[in-house]
């Protein structure tokens, strides 16, 4: 708890406290008008402030202004009645503030829960000047720059570790809490923290592009993304305010003014008192707090367990996912290709392997990567010129003064080149050197751990079809498929094919429900920013993907895939549940208390009660892990 909760909750007590002592006391009169009101300012002032700012900037119509003339009604009646009897305007305030703390509360719990993410903020970067580390803003490194990173300390650039090994607490960006052992070599992202080495690391991003600065940015752009629900009650209560004010006031005067007009007696204040009573039992703040709160705390929630919503509207889509798509290689497999065998050369393998290293040595991509360290010598890049990519083909460069081509079998045609098969299972890299085909090298890739569990929980999470689209070999693709237990698959596409191809499924699907693809590559961006849903592996994933998603998940698990679908649907169904809660009890109380059935106190339960019930409601949304 805060401090201003703490000084709320102190409030709450003091006020409840000597409502009770003067509700035994024998003070009449003027004196105990003036007790009664002291403790009808101390609990209430800030609502009558805001009230009364709101009238001022023309923003009247809220729960405050509601709150402000109901219980200022309330005590301004007591006193023409000279009932003495000040109690429910106190009260009606008190079990306000009541509903407001426990609101604040669940609010800062979910916020703590995304802070976590905001924790990874790294203030400073270590460079070596003269022989003594000085700490700089990361904003002024370079890239290419070598940064030291000591026990303790967040690292504050995207980079690769040229010297030292060290255990990273990665739990802030991943929610995973299982250190990932680093040494030189390998990639390490911002945010991570090193726990028992000193690493040396040459920065490959600027702070503004690396991974801590694109998580702060989405998380920081999360809440301005309104769902359809959370903006209908915004609509609702702009709509709603006016309308039940102008309904008290009709209440107040119309009934009285006929009857008078009948000859009857004019009973302004129990109709007066109705009214007030009616603006009580109106004020729609349950639905206006715990509904945004609901979709706040499953935001929070599933930010706490690793995966990263950028906005409400997305977890509404993503509690309809009926069919997911998922990229191949990164995302069911590690990513982590090794060379299997080099088959039908019509050279010495190791120049094969030589030339195919050269041609792709300009190249980031795993398989490109995993050819370089099967000829595991350095790249001389002056050997190399007039390197050409050729997407969704493969890759012809110079090198040695020879054409060498490496890529698929459509570029081996494209070049009038007949490829020869492969019968092993895995990614085939076909090699022509000065336009003759000299070979082919088997690659193959990992598959995650929990790729299959992933599926099978997906299937638990009310997914009815399940497929997989990439620019893999059919064979290869197949495989993997009947592995994990895929529906459907589609091979050998094109960034286009598979746009088109994610076009033709969502056509198919039916038009309530929603279609996920999950991707990590930059020519995964275009099919995730098509889908309903874009899932991105955030870890490893390519920047173009993270920024195209609706969903990131930190650490590249695919099983959370299916946690995310669960979280999402439980904030939904937290949502129809008070909104159906929030209005049938507003509506039966409305029709009791313009019958005359229902007092103030009744009207206290309506509003407070009803909303203190919405927002305990709504904080289930927080408990994300156990799902």
């Amino acid at each position: 708890m805060n401090k201003k909760q703490r000084q709320m909750l102190i409030r709450i007590i003091i006020s409840a406290f000597l409502m009770i002592a003067l509700s035994f006391s024998s003070l009449s009169g003027l004196s105990r008008l003036i007790c009664y009101f002291a403790v009808y300012l101390l609990i209430g002032y800030d609502i009558l402030l805001k009230a009364g700012r709101g009238i001022i900037h023309g923003q009247v119509m809220d729960e405050c202004f509601l709150m402000a003339i109901a219980t200022v009604g309330a005590m301004a009646l007591a006193i023409w009645q000279k009932s003495g009897d000040y109690t429910e305007a106190i009260a009606v305030m008190l079990f306000y503030q009541i509903g407001e703390l426990f609101q604040s509360y669940a609010v800062g719990k979910s916020r703590r829960n995304i802070t976590k993410l905001m924790d990874i903020r790294p203030d400073y970067a270590n460079v070596e000047k003269n022989g003594k580390l000085e700490r700089v803003d990361p904003d002024d490194v370079p890239v290419g720059a070598v940064i030291i990173v000591q026990p303790g300390e967040k690292i504050p650039i995207d980079g690769i570790v040229v010297k030292g090994e060290s255990s990273l607490n990665t739990s802030a960006l991943t929610g995973e809490s299982l250190p990932r052992d680093v040494s030189a070599g390998d990639e390490v992202i911002s945010g991570s923290i090193s726990m028992t080495g000193v690493l040396s690391i040459r920065t490959t991003k600027e702070f503004g592009e690396s991974t801590v600065s694109k998580i702060l940015e989405l998380v920081e752009n999360a809440s301005s993304r309104k769902s359809k629900s959370e903006d209908f009650i915004s609509k609702f209560a702009r709509i709603y305010t006016p309308a039940v004010c102008i309904a008290s006031l009709l209440l107040a005067f119309i009934p009285p003014v006929v009857t008078m007009i009948a000859g009857g007696e004019a009973s302004f204040g129990k109709w007066l008192y109705r009214a007030l009573t009616f603006l009580v039992i109106s004020c729609p703040c349950a639905l206006v707090i715990s509904i945004p709160l609901s979709f706040f705390a499953a935001i929070g929630g599933a930010g706490n367990a690793g995966i990263l919503i950028k906005g409400s509207n997305y977890l509404e889509t993503l509690s309809k996912t009926s069919v997911v798509v998922f990229d191949k290689t990164g995302t069911l497999t590690a990513g982590v290709f090794e060379v299997r065998g080099i088959h039908h050369s019509s050279l010495e393998n190791e120049k094969i392997l030589e030339y195919a290293a050269l041609a792709e040595s300009a190249s980031s991509h795993p398989i490109a990567k995993s050819i370089q360290r099967a000829y595991g010598k350095e790249i001389d890049r002056r050997r190399v010129a007039n390197i050409r990519e050729k997407s969704g083909g493969g890759v012809i460069a110079t090198v040695d003064g020879c054409e060498v081509a490496c890529g698929n079998e459509r570029l081996m045609r494209e070049l009038g080149l007949e490829p020869i098969p492969c019968h092993s299972v895995g990614t085939i890299i076909h090699v022509s050197i000065d336009g003759k085909y000299s070979g082919h090298i088997l690659i193959s890739d990992v598959m995650k751990d929990s790729s299959a569990d992933a599926i099978k929980a997906l299937r638990k999470a009310g997914v009815s079809k399940i497929a997989m689209l990439t620019g893999d070999s059919e064979k290869v693709a197949r495989n993997v498929a009947s592995a994990l237990g895929i529906d459907s698959v589609y091979s050998n596409l094109l960034p286009d094919d598979k746009v088109r191809k994610l076009e033709e499924m969502m056509d198919e699907k039916d038009r309530n429900s929603s279609l996920a693809f999950v991707g990590d590559g930059i020519n995964d961006a275009p099919v995730l920013g098509r889908a309903d849903i874009g899932i991105a592996m955030g870890a490893m994933g390519s920047d173009a993907a993270i920024e195209a998603s609706d969903v990131v998940l930190m650490d590249d698990d695919p099983m959370k895939i299916s946690k995310a679908i669960r979280i999402a649907k439980k904030c939904m169904a937290i949502v129809y549940e008070n909104i159906v809660f929030a209005i049938g009890v507003k509506l039966i109380c409305l029709v009791l208390g313009a019958l005359g059935i229902a007092n103030m106190w009744l009207a206290i339960f309506a509003d407070v009660g009803v909303m203190v019930i919405a927002v305990l409601n709504a904080i289930r949304a927080l408990f994300a892990k156990k799902l």
